[in-house]
């Protein structure tokens, strides 16, 4: 099988909770879809907001989450595409990477999401692929981890990313596939999980790294899937929310990395999904839009994309279904893997 289409057809195949849709979303509360339509559009504009000033370095990052969340509300036409990408362009480096904002360094964070958000726009040929996929592929260190940047800084974040945008980019050929597999189960504990180094704590976020970046060259074999799965699915609260790892509280953001995971191991019936669905709904702004990480808390873009993505993973009604490994609608990544 085509490993780029391993996680959609996987999807497809196998309904990974037993009720499938939900049938009647009204005994959970509705979606306030246009509210956060409006709301992330109305971050960008706003320019001398507090939040818009602390994302000032990562306004990439911004944008693949503000945009993505608009496809799963079938609304990125509300956007000006040709806008967008002019000023993603200014932010590409000579060295091929790109940078969270005009005038910054590269990185391989942000080089994924300019990647993403050229492939939600159907706008990959804009790119050099040779140029940024050497860039990437320039990142790997001989132990098969990946750097971040020049700097040096090594986590299984960049392992996943580095994978992620060469397999988008059909150019995984340019790494060791091998050696970035194994770093990756070296970063594998005795709960199941996984951490950003060897040795490192397991967390959610770098679970789903992990996780995603094996299911995307093939290699799944190499997870405990009931031992994995038991971890993430006692991330549980009973408020329906998870958490990243114990002790913590829950965030809505965890909706994505844990679900995810889930479904990409087959044990995403082992998480509640109708309280899951409910919590996410219950850190809506209803009034102004956005979604929180707690319910009552101040909202923001990031975890307004989150919790979109989980509720999408959920097949909650009227949001388009959302690929668990690449983090990029299906019929995107349908589009770009079906391409001639």
């Amino acid at each position: 099988m085509n490993l780029h289409c391993w996680c959609r057809l996987h999807i497809h195949q196998n309904p990974f909770f037993p009720n499938a849709l939900l049938s009647n979303s009204s005994m959970m509360g509705e979606l306030a879809i246009d509210k956060h339509v409006k709301y992330i559009i109305s971050v960008e504009k706003k320019k001398d907001s507090f939040e818009s000033v602390v994302m000032e370095h990562l306004r990439l990052n911004g944008a693949y989450w503000g945009l993505t969340t608009l496809d799963l509300l079938g609304k990125l036409d509300a956007v000006d595409k040709e806008e967008v990408i002019s000023w993603m362009m200014k932010c590409q480096h000579e060295s091929g990477g790109f940078a969270g904002n005009i005038g910054h360094d590269p990185h391989i964070l942000y080089t994924l999401s300019a990647v993403q958000v050229l492939a939600l726009f159907d706008k990959l040929d804009v790119l050099d692929v040779d140029k940024v996929s050497n860039y990437v592929a320039g990142l790997q260190n001989e132990d098969g981890s990946f750097s971040g940047d020049m700097w040096g800084e090594v986590d299984t974040r960049f392992s996943y990313i580095a994978i992620c945008c060469l397999s988008i980019l059909k150019r995984l050929d340019k790494i060791n596939v091998d050696k970035a597999v194994n770093y990756i189960v070296s970063c594998k504990n005795p709960d199941g999980g996984f951490g950003c180094t060897p040795g490192g704590e397991s967390h959610t976020g770098q679970i789903f790294c992990c996780v995603g970046a094996l299911a995307l060259v093939g290699a799944l074999h190499h997870v405990d899937k009931d031992l994995l799965g038991w971890w993430l699915c006692e991330r549980q609260f009973k408020s329906g929310g998870l958490n990243g790892r114990p002790e913590k509280l829950p965030d809505v953001c965890y909706s994505w990395w844990v679900l995810s995971s889930s479904i990409m191991i087959n044990r995403a019936h082992w998480i509640n999904k109708e309280k899951l669905v409910k919590y996410i709904l219950d850190c809506q702004d209803t009034e102004n839009g956005g979604i929180s990480d707690r319910p009552d808390d101040a909202v923001d873009v990031f975890h307004t994309y989150f919790g979109v993505a989980g509720l999408s993973l959920l097949e909650y009604p009227g949001v388009k279904a959302i690929d668990p490994a690449y983090a990029l609608p299906v019929d995107v990544v349908n589009r770009i893997f079906l391409a001639n």
